[in-house]
């Protein structure tokens, strides 16, 4: 029996960091495998509390609410020592910093959690919210919108760099506060506060990036009501005039009869309305391209920030698929083997990819090992699943599902398509034909190196004279050979259109220094 303190699931030399996030609706602590690039979640809660609720009548937190939350930090405080958190960092926002008594509750926090509180202002919460979307997408560009309970912070955001931003007090339980639970008060509120917004008005055509819960659960609804396939909130879009019709159909109708309804806590189910109020005028003002739903907001945004310049520039897709290649493949290095490989076989071929192409290929060769311990029956759909359903960053749905489809096929075979009906929906026809294409790629590969590192470098390929595509194994790797490698040539011919074939000879002399290089 193997006996260690250490688990094999997390990544070495790694220490949690935390951070405990105070807002209006909901108190809630995340804590992270590590100050890194694309962290992983190691522990999350919330509790609703509801510290902004009554604010705008009576300028004060609530008592009751105020010892709920003071109780809930009470137990992340010893969660957060549970986890070995190296830091925890602590932001309070819009309830915490507007209240009469807020002096009083953040001094008795900051006592019980032996961490000083961060009060974030308005500009502050914008951009830190901003910058969860700029970790979180690929070259974002459009208005980062964050609802909270007590507020909505609007930034613009390109690629980034972040540009002004603006705090309006639109919050769920704010604003149903200030209309006195009159959803059709709350319209006009809502209408007027954004129509005086010139982040809005100069963004128009672009997409707005939803963050915050209420907007996350209006995201899980939607895809209830349309049976999207895929159920993962990041990355999501809605066109706006879906969006807008959705949005009407939630202030208007009975939430008890929506599909789904039963998955949204109750405290969070009575803000939708109030939310979809708040999306539904920013739709009508902003007339954005699309509506993208982040998972990442003003936590993830805050650490994004403590990040060195280099490190935040990184590709949060690839750094997230390098380490789960890391803790489940065979060999992290064979999987970057093949990324590159995969890459020049393509330019050989002739191949051409875009950017997002070609980042979801890498990726997509990264992780395409992580299923090898699974019943060989049963691999494709394993990895498929981890895939499809991991909490990756800086990548459509429709690239998450090439690098799902890709490894499937691997394992599959490229004509049973029989385990894919769903994920198929989410990808145009040239992704589809894309990701059994690299799929064969990785057939050819893996049998001559058997997931281990070293042989894939020395592959070449070269055009003969009549057009064809020669696979050039070198002779002292010629016991690779057989009939399974040929096999598999012949189905990549048949993928790719070309005649493809196999000779053992010596690679020209600038292809054997390649390979030493590697």
């Amino acid at each position: 029996m193997i006996e260690t303190e250490d688990a094999q699931g997390r990544l070495k030399n790694r220490a949690p960091v935390g951070v405990v996030d105070i807002g209006s609706n909901s108190v809630r602590i995340v804590i992270y495998e590590g100050m890194v690039r694309a962290p992983a979640v190691l522990f999350n809660e919330k509790v609703s509390c509801g510290l902004g609720r009554g604010i705008a009548q009576t300028g004060r937190m609530d008592d009751a609410a105020v010892e709920r939350a003071l109780a809930a930090l009470t137990r992340y405080r010893a969660l957060a020592d549970q986890a070995r958190v190296s830091t925890l960092y602590v932001l309070a926002t819009a309830a915490a910093r507007e209240a009469e008594n807020g002096p009083d509750f953040i001094a008795r926090a900051q006592a019980i959690l032996r961490s000083e509180i961060l009060i974030l202002t308005g500009a502050e919460e914008a951009r830190y919210s901003a910058f969860g979307v700029v970790s979180a997408f690929r070259a974002p560009d459009g208005i980062a919108g964050d609802l909270g309970g007590g507020s909505i912070e609007m930034v613009d955001v390109r690629d980034q760099t972040i540009g002004d931003g603006v705090t309006l007090p639109l919050g769920g339980l704010r604003l149903q506060d200030m209309a006195d639970s009159s959803i059709r008060e709350a319209e006009k509120i809502a209408r007027k506060l954004i129509a005086e917004t010139d982040v809005i008005s100069s963004a128009r055509g672009r997409t707005f990036y939803a963050v915050g819960g209420t907007w996350r659960a209006i995201a899980k609804l939607h895809m209830e009501e349309t049976g999207y396939p895929l159920r993962v909130t990041h990355g999501y879009e809605i066109a706006p005039d879906a969006a807008l019709k959705f949005c009407k159909k939630l202030i208007d109708g009975d939430l008890e009869k929506l599909r789904g309804i039963h998955l949204i806590s109750s405290s969070r189910s009575a803000m939708v309305p109030y939310g979809a109020v708040v999306l539904a005028e920013i739709i009508r003002q902003m007339k954005p391209r699309a509506i993208a739903f982040s998972a990442l907001g003003v936590r993830e945004g805050y650490l994004f920030a403590q990040l060195d310049e280099d490190v935040r520039r990184r590709d949060g897709l690839i750094e997230a698929a390098d380490e789960l290649a890391v803790l489940r493949s065979r060999s992290p290095r064979h999987a970057r083997e093949l990324a590159r490989w995969t890459g020049e076989s393509f330019a050989a071929f002739g191949i051409d990819e875009s950017v997002d192409e070609a980042r979801n290929r890498d990726a997509a060769c990264r992780l395409a090992d992580i299923g090898w311990r699974a019943h060989p029956d049963y691999r494709s759909a394993q990895s498929l699943a981890i895939i499809a359903y991991s909490s990756f960053i800086q990548v459509s749905h429709e690239g998450r599902a090439f690098i799902a489809l890709a490894n499937y096929f691997r394992y599959e075979g490229l004509k049973n398509d029989s385990l894919a009906p769903e994920i198929r929906k989410l990808v145009s026809q040239r992704t589809w034909e894309r990701a059994k294409c690299l799929a064969a790629f990785l057939r050819v590969a893996y049998l001559f190196s058997a997931a281990m590192p070293g042989i894939i470098p020395e592959l070449a390929w070269r055009r003969s004279d009549n057009g064809a595509m020669e696979l050039v194994v070198p002779s002292h790797l010629a016991a690779l050979a057989g009939e399974r490698p040929e096999a598999r040539l012949s189905q990549l011919s048949k993928v790719t259109g070309v005649d493809v074939t196999m000779v053992i000879a010596e690679p020209p002399s600038d292809q054997r220094s390649l390979s030493a290089a590697r």
